[in-house]
């Protein structure tokens, strides 16, 4: 991945996000990584909202998306990205437990780029990501 991509992980679990990081340093990817709780503070970043961190004009991004999430799920934090002009140019991966196929199905609908399913195995989830 190119190093000047940054990598947004919009992740309630913070165990999972804290294996996404790690696997992702062990496969050699230095890229800098911010983590949201949850759908409302990524939403926040990208959408340059409240006092927090904002996205920046002219970086590259990517999202890892989960769907559970509180606050706005994931789902909706996509429709809102993928109707917005600029940001809808933001590669969105979901990565989440559901694997329910009309939810697969509505998330490309809405614009994810991938749909990951996290394996409930430690190990499965580790290769996976």
């Amino acid at each position: 991945m190119n190093k000047d991509v940054i990598i947004l992980i919009a992740e309630d679990d913070t165990g999972h996000a804290g294996l996404i990081k790690k696997n992702f340093r062990r496969a050699g990817i230095i890229n800098e990584i911010l983590h949201f709780p949850d759908g409302q503070d990524v939403l926040d970043f990208l959408f340059r909202r409240g006092k927090g961190p904002h996205r920046e004009t002219g970086k590259a991004y990517i999202l890892l998306l989960d769907i559970n999430m509180p606050k706005v799920p994931g789902t909706e934090v996509l429709k809102e990205l993928k109707n917005d002009p600029e940001l809808k140019k933001i590669p969105v991966i979901m990565v989440t437990t559901t694997d329910d196929p009309r939810e697969v199905e509505n998330c490309h609908a809405l614009g994810c780029g991938s749909y990951i399913t996290k394996p409930v195995e430690y190990e499965e989830f580790i290769k996976t990501i």
